[in-house]
């Protein structure tokens, strides 16, 4: 039977109530717990349920973190939800909230690297290369969610110097996880970088014959069932060219197929299908 939220959050409920050295050992010793969390928020198809639900199991999970502040699952747990949250139900309404979410998460993975999180901090362009070297397949999953909350932050804060400062070492940062793990959550690797280069005039790195690639990479990958690609292509390259046929189509495969195509990100496609909405209604103050 799929495992439900409940069910997921119901152990850790118990945890609250051991010991310190209890609760420390016990989530060490059950590596699944944290994992299945995520996914159950992620399969969970009611979007306002989720969007409620959601910030009472970060803070649940940072009072856990307190217990045991290096426990690099719970801190991947915790940047991927922020960053998940802050991109479904934040940055439409209030960029100034996201954007803070996102550096938020992207702390949070820093700190699941340890001492090279701690070395990403000061790093200088120059320097990521050779970082990046250290990454092990092991570590890839976290590197994702801190270039995927960096990219976020920076794309909500281009008038910010300190953000076009950091664009190359976050780009740098999503082209190792494409080298090393393309596949990952449907191709999100493809999307990230195609938003990216779609987004970005090409005196700040865009490229749009790339980041169609990209884009097209992820739909084949996800046999077009993970709408967030079809929502970014839409939002970012059609818009960036003008092509307004296409943005249509793309926003009509998003309406017409089903969310529970893919269980695993039910509630990301079905919030999808609530902003495609929305953006199909701006299309005549985006094409012109």
């Amino acid at each position: 039977m799929k495992r439900t939220l409940l069910t997921c959050l119901f152990p850790i409920l118990v945890l609250t109530l051991l010991s310190q050295g209890c609760m420390k050992m016990a989530l060490r010793l059950s590596p699944s717990l944290l994992p299945n969390l995520t996914a159950s928020q992620f399969e969970d198809c009611d979007p306002e349920f989720a969007k409620s639900a959601i910030p009472a199991n970060l803070k649940l999970l940072e009072g856990l973190l307190k217990n045991d502040p290096q426990n690099r699952q719970v801190l991947l747990t915790l940047c991927k939800g922020f960053c998940g949250y802050s991109l479904l139900f934040i940055e439409d309404e209030n960029p100034l909230r996201a954007s803070c979410l996102y550096l938020r998460a992207k702390d949070y993975g820093i700190r699941a690297l340890g001492e090279k999180g701690e070395a990403l901090k000061t790093l200088k362009t120059n320097e990521v290369q050779a970082w990046l070297k250290e990454i092990t397949t092991t570590e890839i999953e976290i590197l994702f969610w801190i270039a995927a909350s960096w990219h976020a932050w920076i794309g909500l804060n281009l008038d910010n110097p300190l953000a076009i400062d950091q664009m190359s070492i976050s780009q740098a940062c999503l082209e190792k996880v494409l080298e090393l793990k393309p596949t990952y959550f449907h191709g999100l690797p493809y999307i990230l970088l195609g938003t990216n280069l779609a987004a970005r005039p090409s005196l700040l790195g865009g490229d749009i014959i790339q980041a169609k690639k990209f884009f097209e990479m992820a739909l084949d990958l996800n046999h077009r069932q993970f709408f967030l690609t079809q929502y970014y292509y839409a939002k970012y390259y059609t818009v960036r060219t003008q092509d307004k046929t296409m943005f249509i189509n793309l926003l009509d495969e998003i309406f017409h197929n089903d969310p529970k195509n893919l269980q695993d990100v039910c509630l990301m496609n079905s919030v999808m299908q609530n902003k495609a909405k929305r953006l199909l209604e701006s299309a005549d103050e985006l094409f012109f």
